[in-house]
């Protein structure tokens, strides 16, 4: 028991400290784009930050497509939120998807980068903490079989993972499962990209009782047209989740 009025000494916490400085002095933190140096616990260098376009306010409430600068005091929603709202609630991202960023994205998704999978954590718990506070569960977009076997890790169950060991909010790996192999999204327009995932996701009868009432955060890596998260949020609803919302690292900014 610590004494009242003695200050606490975590010898634990001052160990950690000394080996991660030390790793640090041996192996210098590297940028997550490009390799070269990272000063201090930066995960990019100064020249690939300056290149990311980080996403804020003003956003759409619903999409969270980035207004311009003054457009966001006089519209909640976008465009395309007017016209026809998804079947999630709200939704987020880091940065824009485009030439600069693409690296980042593609180098962690394909190229087995995922010791990078903390560092975007940290910058998804920033961009979705008003998500993240509000949300029951954690969820990640789900891979086929197939595709896990063939990539051997799911990018967007790994950025879940991290988000909630740094939030300590409950991830549920498996909540909804995908049920259908679907061609890559990859070349596909808006409607060619909703017809190849429809019906693709499904929450098994084991997991329905914990999805019950419950408001979930879906964990993706790149938000394209929606079409995945609409898909999947629609899965989720129809199994009982009161709430869906989604969080991505990217998100493709085009005209709506």
């Amino acid at each position: 028991m610590i004494s009242e009025g003695r200050p606490h000494f975590d010898l634990g916490s001052r160990v950690r400290r000394l080996a991660a400085g030390t790793l640090d002095l041996v192996l210098p933190p590297q940028c997550l784009s490009c390799g070269a140096i990272a000063e201090g616990e930066a995960s990019l260098c100064a020249g690939c930050f300056s290149g990311i376009r980080f996403l804020s306010q003003p956003l759409c409430d619903g999409c969270g497509y980035p207004f311009e600068l003054g457009e966001g005091a006089t519209a909640a929603l976008c465009a395309a939120c007017l016209r026809r709202a998804p079947s999630f609630d709200r939704a987020r991202a880091v940065f824009v998807y485009d030439d600069e960023s693409r690296g980042l994205v593609i180098g962690f998704k394909h190229a087995d980068r995922t010791h990078a999978a903390p560092a975007f954590a940290r910058w998804l718990a920033r961009a979705g903490a008003e998500l993240i506070n509000e949300c029951d569960l954690i969820a990640p977009v789900p891979l086929h079989r197939w595709r896990l076997f063939s990539r051997r890790y799911n990018q967007a169950a790994l950025l879940a993972l991290a988000l909630a060991r740094l939030t300590a909010k409950p991830c549920v790996p498996g909540l909804l499962r995908r049920v259908r192999a679907t061609p890559s999204q990859g070349g596909l327009g808006r409607l060619g990209r909703a017809r190849n995932v429809r019906g693709a996701f499904a929450v098994t009868e084991r997991e329905r009782e914990r999805l019950a009432g419950r408001r979930v955060l879906l964990i993706d890596d790149v938000l394209t047209t929606g079409a995945t998260a609409v898909e999947a949020a629609r899965a989720l609803k129809a199994a009982g989740a009161a709430a869906v919302d989604v969080l991505t690292l990217a998100r493709v900014v085009r005209p709506v």
